[in-house]
């Protein structure tokens, strides 16, 4: 879950709220966010443990046009966030190794494929290299946490004029569209839910679990930030991990933030082309897709078509459009339906009362409601301040709507 968001989004949150105090209440409040939803979500993990994820979730609970909506975001937006990190993870090697400074879309281009190719033979092997990324991030970045406060830097930063809210509410709201981007790894494991063993017991460990972890790992990376740089450096520092580092040790710390990043991305990358080609496949193969796109390889037992189709759409995205925008329009798309994903839980507690649940969300109505309300608040201020990707966003989601009807009377 932890992924290249803490690397590149803090700059943008930064030049929304304004301040330290703002900037660490906005990361707080994400990971609130996050965590709301985790509980939530998990309950309708345990109760349907399909590959799919929320696409599963909201044809049981709404019917086929929400489900197919969600499946078609994921088709037209969701591959813009793996486009967006295979960006960061170019622009890190760029730093890595200057020669490539100026091929970031190239090299983000074969990072798509190198990634792809690797699901496309095995869920076990993309696994893998995931299990194998989220370790060494980990590592590095509590590393470079305890460094930054027993360097002698620590007292160079933003702490010195500690300011505790943020310059503007709306401003908050905004970061908070930002900071959501990096923590939206909270729900990836729903999308194996068919391929996960014990799924009533692993799947809600798994998001609560994860989601309390990487919201403290990323509350001591910012502490570090605001540490070692001012505020208005962060701001202006889309690759700030790096320039902290750059504080901290010199050129060799460059290098080995830069290699971290690149790791860390890679898994992120993975993560998605892990987990987005499985909701294509559930619409396949309830027939609201194109039937070739549930076919799995005779040999490695994968969605192979669908693992296709997700990395030639991010190819796309990411020559098309910049980091900000990408994260951006994701983000304000995927809001409604993670709301959507929330009332199921509380529809189907109603509808459904004698399904079997494994797991039942913690403090029931409260935690899912409280979740629905948040994100409401963050697409209204957005809808305010920032309202054409708001709209765009939206514009993008209903254009479903007629191609559903299309579909289906075929």
């Amino acid at each position: 879950m932890i992924g290249s968001g803490i690397f590149r989004v803090p700059s943008a949150a930064a030049a929304q709220v304004g301040t330290p105090g703002g900037m660490m209440l906005v990361w707080v409040a994400g990971g609130a966010v996050a965590l709301c939803g985790a509980l939530t979500l998990a309950e309708l993990a345990a109760l349907y443990p399909r590959a799919g994820g929320i696409y599963v979730y909201l044809a049981e609970a709404y019917g086929s046009l929400p489900a197919f909506l969600v499946g078609w975001l994921f088709l037209v937006i969701a591959p813009a966030s793996i486009g967006a990190v295979a960006l960061v993870f170019a622009e890190y090697l760029g730093r890595l190794f200057p020669t490539l400074h100026d091929w970031v879309r190239p090299v983000a281009t074969v990072a798509v494929v190198l990634v792809a190719a690797w699901n496309y033979r095995s869920l076990r092997f993309g696994a893998g290299v995931q299990n194998l990324s989220s370790a060494s991030k980990v590592l590095a970045i509590l590393a470079l946490t305890a460094a930054t406060f027993f360097s002698g830097h620590a007292g160079e930063g933003a702490w010195r004029d500690f300011e505790v809210v943020p310059r503007s509410w709306a401003g908050f709201g905004l970061g908070l569209v930002t900071v959501l981007w990096a923590y939206n790894g909270w729900q990836d494991a729903t999308y194996v839910g068919g391929e996960v063993k014990e799924p009533g017991r692993t799947l809600p460990r798994a998001l609560t679990a994860g989601t309390l972890i990487v919201t403290g790992v990323y509350l001591a990376i910012n502490a570090a930030y605001l540490a070692v740089l001012p505020m208005d450096a962060i701001a202006a520092s889309p690759l700030v991990a790096a320039d902290v580092a750059v504080r901290l040790f010199g050129g060799m710390g460059n290098a080995l933030i830069a290699a971290l990043v690149c790791v860390s991305t890679f898994g992120t990358i993975n993560s998605g082309t892990m987990c987005y080609p499985r909701i294509f496949y559930a619409m396949a193969e309830d027939r609201l897709f194109f039937r070739g796109v549930a076919a799995v390889h005779p040999r490695y037992g994968t969605p192979h078509t669908a693992i296709a189709l997700t990395a030639g759409l991010a190819i796309g995205f990411l020559w098309l459009r910049t980091f900000e925008q990408l994260i951006e329009i994701f983000i304000l798309a995927i809001l409604p339906f993670w709301a959507l994903g929330a009332g199921a839980v509380i529809l189907l507690r109603r509808r459904r009362p004698d399904l079997v649940r494994p797991y039942r969300t913690p403090g029931y109505p409260v935690v899912p409601v409280l979740f629905i309300l948040a994100t409401l608040g963050i697409l209204l201020n957005s809808l305010s301040q920032r309202p054409g990707p708001t709209a765009a966003s939206f514009a993008a989601i209903l254009v479903g709507v007629p191609i559903y009807f299309f579909w289906h009377r075929r």
